[in-house]
């Protein structure tokens, strides 16, 4: 299959830039030409709000990305960038970022040109959903809100999918609610789920179906996890208590940023 490229500054990750990747994937391997912070002032006039190695981090750890190229040079939007050892196929961009210009640069050079229909980029899917809880590696089992999805949050999928295959349990909305707030959550639980899915640590994400710090607990019957792993952030007594008395071993990790990136948190990032 030829090479998928992506192009664009992917700051503050949503589940419309996930579902542009994942609807490229289908095309074949996909590489995203990730304008570096200089690039992205360039074009767009405004600071990147994440620096460009917190982007590609979380860029790398979407399953259906295959390559991130970092963008040092770029002059105008409807090009793409000349990278050594990147050979584009195709140029993929969403129906908004549609230009005459751009399909006249691909038709210049020889690569194929799709757009992709914003109606598609809002149809959540759930495609990373795996059903199987019969496997016989050792199950490891998170919860949380996972409201404004962030490089923290990949981190520790990234360090929990470690210790096994990892199964993602996101609380509903009403339940979030009931825990942090009538302003809460700002996203819903699909697209929360669907981002926490996107990512490549993860076995399975699913909705918890239960009430309280346990929401959990029809989701964990269901699939019998071997080990409950929180953050400091989310050690509750209510968690430590449901694991003691059911024998499941429960393991605390320390809340660390990937190396060399800032230290995040949901609610810093409300309204970003």
């Amino acid at each position: 299959m030829e090479n998928v490229v992506v192009s664009g500054s992917f700051d503050n990750i949503q589940s419309r830039e996930v579902r542009l990747l994942e609807e490229s994937g289908r095309l074949g391997p996909v590489h995203v030409c990730l304008w570096s912070d200089p690039v992205v002032k360039m074009l767009t006039g405004a600071d990147a709000k994440f620096p460009v190695q917190e982007r590609k981090y979380f860029l790398e750890a979407i399953r259906y990305v295959h390559k991130v190229w970092i963008v040092e040079k770029l002059s105008n939007l409807n090009e793409l960038p000349q990278i050594e050892g990147l050979n584009p196929g195709m140029w993929i961009v969403p129906e908004n970022d549609d230009s005459a210009a751009k399909q006249q640069f691909c038709t210049a050079h020889g690569v194929q040109y799709q757009v992709i229909k914003e109606a598609f980029l809002k149809e959540l899917t759930d495609e990373a959903k795996d059903t199987d809880c019969t496997s016989s590696y050792r199950k490891v089992l998170v919860t949380g809100c996972f409201d404004w999805f962030h490089s923290g949050h990949v981190r520790f999928f990234e360090e929990t999918a470690q210790l096994g295959d990892l199964y993602v349990v996101v609380g509903h909305d009403e339940n979030v609610r009931l825990l942090k707030g009538d302003d809460h959550p700002l996203f819903s639980q699909e697209e929360r789920r669907y981002m926490v899915g996107a990512i490549r640590f993860v076995k399975q994400a699913l909705i918890s179906t239960g009430s309280g710090w346990m929401d959990a607990e029809p989701e964990i019957e269901a699939i019998k996890p071997d080990m409950y792993v929180v953050n400091e952030d989310g050690d509750k007594p209510e968690k430590r208590e449901f694991c003691g008395q059911r024998g499941l071993e429960y393991v605390v990790l320390k809340r660390a940023p990937a190396e060399g990136l800032p230290r995040r948190e949901s609610t810093h990032l409300r309204g970003f």
